[in-house]
């Protein structure tokens, strides 16, 4: 037990009290105080000073005084942990101290001369920097008369520009952080203050689209320009977090204090952007690095559009609506810089139209009705006025005229495995950029391109090239027929992105589906605005900002908008292989009417011969929450509500760690169907060889139009070339439109030799058959041939697992085959009844395990 706190401990029974038990803490850069008001025995105000890592502290029974003619009593008690500055709540009678406790101020002290020398010789002046009380203050200590055994001072207000005739505390009778009385305190359970559910999220991601869908079942926002960024506030707290997960406290320290400051102790998780916003209403990313590199000047702010957590409550599960009006409640009285971004319902193309009228970058839509998953599944889609996104910077280049300075960037986006190159930037590299871009490639520099793709070498320019670390935001005007960048401009680095995330944005042409679900006429009237309103809302993030300017939802409109396949639960305690199914009567599958019930039980019955190929590996997973036809999702990594999985800490690239999961028995399996997963997706090596890959996987993926005959042709062709090197290769659905071939290995390659062969052997097939085959992803290539995607045999990529579901129309099943079941059976013939049955028969791939073979 700490020596300091030794006798605070003895005094408590931390079974009893929610008091937090004591242990010294560390030092914060400036020394905290606070004041609690605690009705006891007796009313007093203690008065904690921060020193040497725990809260020196004195029961003050009248309180504290402005006027220096008061003299307060205070008595010195016994040292109490740092923790205690957060407690506020009922201590159970019986309990040392029995009563209520609130936080009546807080701030910051400073000592006004040698503290150690004034605890010792009885005199402590200090400083008071708090909401209420503030100023020179002085402790005294009073000689103790004959018989006194107690530590006795007083506390006196030193004459400054703060004196007062009257005491100057009353009327202060509710809480600095919570905003309660004494009363309301004791009828609201322990003393904790309430902390986030959860200390990391990863972001909701929008897909780009074509066109915005119709109906009242989307809200629309501005599309803003700056960083990304979740808040994590508590305990007067404030953490900004970006996209990425790296820590952007220091870098927008304006907006974390202004978030700690005005928090008043509740714990809540936002989601915004932090954005520069010029003289005309826009935001300015340009304006954002140049704040980054100098913050001197006109701060960013916070445009805040979502809210994940609220006073210890997770919200991420509840519908879109309702955490935007829980936010624009939370955001009532924020500081001017943190500011709701308010939203139109419905008019897609209007507020699309109207922002590129204002030459804004474009709007956000969102499900009204969706969970916050994290994950970019199309709940949320964003729709732009121009040609915009992320890329990598694999290399740049010199000219013979400028060999020390930065020509043009070398640009590129992850297609599968490997970084494809897209294109070369120079217009917007300036003197200032070349320089900061000289700085940034410092020890980047690598012999050979990044690219799986690189670029053909122009004359008179030398091309260097660099670890793919660096992210790029680059504006163009199209894509060209070859998949490269037309007249490109640079914007700037992007530090807040993930570099391995950076894919080629393409939008979805056919976009979302419209309104399954769409509110009453009444309801749609009274959260519906008029295409001008949806012009007037785009006017600037200012406006967007303002709760004013956007309608907010409609209290009386319906809590949650439910998809009309998801019917209320006819059964109760329904449990398979000791798993409860909720709703199991939800229907998953429309078309066929399968039920979760159904679904379930196909993976408790399927267990034994799935396991095999699933349990011990890296897992990534396809939630479909709302059933087939709705939004579903892709999860790779552990979170609230997960059970029956194994986390795994995964070294990453970047020299961290990520947090995996994976099964080790029925019971998960059983339990994920039940949390709504349909697809389970695997890694090629097991857990307890992660670097070792042991399961190789093609998959052959026809163009549009091509019969399932030339399909198990090039099957056979595959088959062939394996059968030649002496591979023994195993045969399955893909449960869509073509085979996988899955070839089994002792684990004993590197990744990226393993990688090397997959991409070899399709370039083989490519070569051979021209006419049939490509080895290349891009669909230009594809045409009237197969793909034989050879990219899913790289570190962190997935396949589906044998015995897998699919989230499609019926229910199919990638199933493994007999070889001689090749030309009988389609690659989207098996489903789920008949999966069923094939497990409980002989198995085809017998043997597979027995299989002992090597790259050579």
């Amino acid at each position: 037990m700490p020596a300091k706190l030794s006798a605070y401990n003895e005094k408590r029974d931390f079974n009893r009290t929610a008091e937090p038990e004591g242990e010294p803490g560390e030092p914060a850069e400036r020394l905290r105080f606070l004041v609690q008001h605690h009705l006891a025995r007796r009313d007093h105000y203690d008065l904690r000073l921060e020193w040497d890592g725990v809260l020196l502290s004195w029961a003050v029974p009248k309180g504290p005084s402005y006027n220096p003619h008061d003299k307060r009593l205070a008595v010195h008690v016994e040292d109490h942990p740092l923790e205690y500055r957060n407690f506020e709540g009922t201590i159970p009678q019986g309990e040392y101290g029995g009563g209520t406790v609130m936080l009546w101020d807080e701030g910051f002290w400073e000592p006004l001369g040698d503290v150690d020398a004034g605890l010792r010789d009885g005199e402590l002046k200090f400083a008071l920097d708090g909401r209420r009380l503030k100023g020179a203050w002085v402790l005294v200590r009073l000689k103790p008369k004959p018989g006194e055994h107690g530590d006795n001072w007083l506390l006196i207000k030193e004459k400054d520009g703060h004196v007062q005739a009257e005491p100057g505390i009353a009327g202060y009778d509710t809480s600095v952080r919570t905003g309660r009385t004494m009363d309301e305190i004791a009828s609201g359970g322990d003393g904790r203050l309430a902390r986030n559910p959860f200390e990391r999220a990863d972001v909701e991601l929008a897909k780009l689209v074509a066109s915005a869908p119709k109906g009242d079942g989307w809200l629309y926002e501005v599309k803003y320009d700056g960083y990304r960024m979740l808040a994590f506030v508590e305990e007067n707290r404030a953490r900004l977090v970006s996209r990425n997960g790296k820590d952007y406290t220091g870098h927008f320290p304006a907006i974390a204090d202004e978030l700690a400051d005005w928090s008043a102790g509740r714990a809540f998780v936002l989601d915004g952007e932090v954005a520069m916003i010029d003289a005309n209403g826009r935001t300015d990313f340009q304006a954002l690095q140049n704040f980054l590199r100098n913050p001197d000047g006109p701060q960013p702010a916070y445009l805040v559009f979502d809210l994940l957590a609220l006073d210890g409550a997770d919200l991420r599960d509840r519908s879109l609506l309702e955490r935007k009006e829980a936010l624009e409640q939370l955001l009532e009285g924020a500081p001017a810089d943190v500011r709701y971004s308010s939203h139109v319902r419905g008019h897609g193309e209007d507020s699309l139209r109207a922002a590129c009228e204002l030459r804004l970058e474009g709007v956000v839509g969102k499900r009204a009705d969706a969970p916050y998953r994290g994950v970019r599944n199309g709940d949320w889609i964003k729709l732009k006025c121009d040609h915009r996104q992320e890329f990598v910077v694999g290399g740049y280049t010199r000219s013979e005229k400028n060999r020390t300075g930065v020509s043009s960037l070398l640009l590129g986006a992850y297609d599968g495995g490997g970084l494809c190159y897209v294109g070369r930037v120079g217009s917007g590299l300036g003197a200032a950029e070349a320089h900061e871009l000289e700085e940034a490639f410092e020890g980047l520099q690598r012999a050979d391109a990044p690219f799986e793709n690189p670029p053909k070498p122009r004359p008179h320019e030398q091309a260097a090239w660099l670890e793919p670390k660096l992210v790029a935001e680059v504006r163009f005007a199209e894509w060209t027929q070859d998949g490269l960048l037309r007249h490109p401009s640079y914007l700037g680095l992007r530090a807040d992105k993930d570099p391995r995330a950076v894919r080629r944005e393409e939008p979805d042409e056919d976009g979302p589906a419209d309104d399954d679900a769409r509110p009453s006429p009444a309801t749609a009237a009274a959260d519906g605005v008029e295409p001008a309103a949806a012009r007037q809302q785009a006017a600037s993030p200012q406006a967007a900002a303002s709760p004013s300017a956007w309608p907010s939802s409609d209290p009386h409109s319906p809590d949650r908008l439910e998809h009309p396949m998801v019917t209320a639960s006819r059964k109760s305690g329904l449990v398979i292989d000791g798993v409860t199914v909720t709703n199991p009567d939800k229907v998953m599958f429309g078309e066929s009417g399968i039920t979760k019930e159904q679904m379930v039980r196909y993976y408790a019955q399927v267990a034994e011969r799935m396991l095999p190929y699933v349990g011990g590996r890296v897992l990534s997973i396809v939630r479909c929450p709302r059933g087939v036809g709705s939004a579903c999702f892709f999860k790779k990594h552990p979170g609230p509500g997960s059970s029956g999985i194994v986390t795994i800490d995964v070294p990453a690239s970047d020299g961290g760690t990520e947090e995996y999961f994976y099964l080790e028995s029925a019971a998960g399996l059983v339990s994920e169907a039940q949390m709504d997963t349909m697809e389970f997706h695997v890694w090629g090596s097991r857990v307890d060889e992660l670097e070792h890959p042991d399961t190789m996987v093609f998959d052959l993926d026809p163009d549009k139009g091509l019969d399932l005959e030339q399909v198990r042709r090039g099957v056979r062709d595959l088959k062939g070339l394996l059968d030649e090197l002496s591979l023994t290769s195993f045969l399955k659905t893909s449960g869509g439109k073509g085979y996988h071939v899955v070839v089994p290995f002792e684990p004993a390659s590197s990744w990226d030799a393993f990688r090397q062969f997959a991409r070899r052997m399709a370039q083989v097939m490519a070569e051979k058959w021209p006419d049939r085959y490509t080895s290349n992803v891009r669909l230009a290539k594809r045409n009237g041939k197969i793909f034989i995607d050879w990219m899913r045999n790289g570190r962190g990529a997935t396949s589906v697992a044998p015995y897998s579901l699919r989230a499609r129309s019926g229910a199919p099943v990638s199933a493994p085959l007999a070889w001689d079941e090749l030309d009988t059976v389609a690659p989207d013939a098996i489903h789920l009844e008949a999966a069923l049955a094939r497990a409980a028969a002989p198995d085809p791939w017998k043997g597979y395990f027995d299989v002992d073979q090597g790259l050579g």
